[in-house]
């Protein structure tokens, strides 16, 4: 694999139904090229979150992951309202979810942490009224 492998996906909007569907087909992709089963679980993993808070937060986004020999790099971009205190959301247990999110199971505030967690890499900017951008790395060793 000498060229990145390069895929997109959309996030729809407030469907929890089908949020997780890129993270799945990726994690698909990273198998079928025979990478390590953990960096394909921690990739995995961090997508899903990110892709559970642009539904939860953002009414959906666009990702992008570029598979390269040695890392898998993502970028999650939403139009959402944007992350009013970054470092205060990146705290297990921090969540502005409705509790009709919760109702269902989600917004117990880990996502970001979990993003972080299982990333080598992770940086995420912001701006209220203009959407969040989230790039994060994992290293294909």
């Amino acid at each position: 694999m000498s060229e990145p492998i390069k895929l997109s996906y959309h996030v729809p909007g407030d469907d929890f139904t089908r949020a997780g569907e890129a993270s799945s087909a990726v994690k698909k992709t990273l198998k079928k090229l025979g990478v390590h089963p953990d960096v394909v679980r921690r990739v995995a993993i961090a997508m899903y979150e990110g892709e559970i808070n642009m539904v939860i937060h953002a009414h959906g986004g666009e990702i992008e992951v570029e598979i390269h020999p040695d890392i898998v790099k993502m970028e999650l971009r939403d139009t959402g309202p944007g992350i009013e205190d970054i470092s205060l959301a990146m705290q297990e247990g921090y969540s502005t979810a409705p509790d009709e999110v919760r109702n269902l199971g989600f917004g117990a505030g880990m996502g970001l942490p979990n993003m972080k967690k299982y990333t080598d890499d992770m940086r995420i900017e912001s701006e209220l009224g203009v959407g969040t951008t989230v790039w994060m790395t994992v290293k294909n060793e």
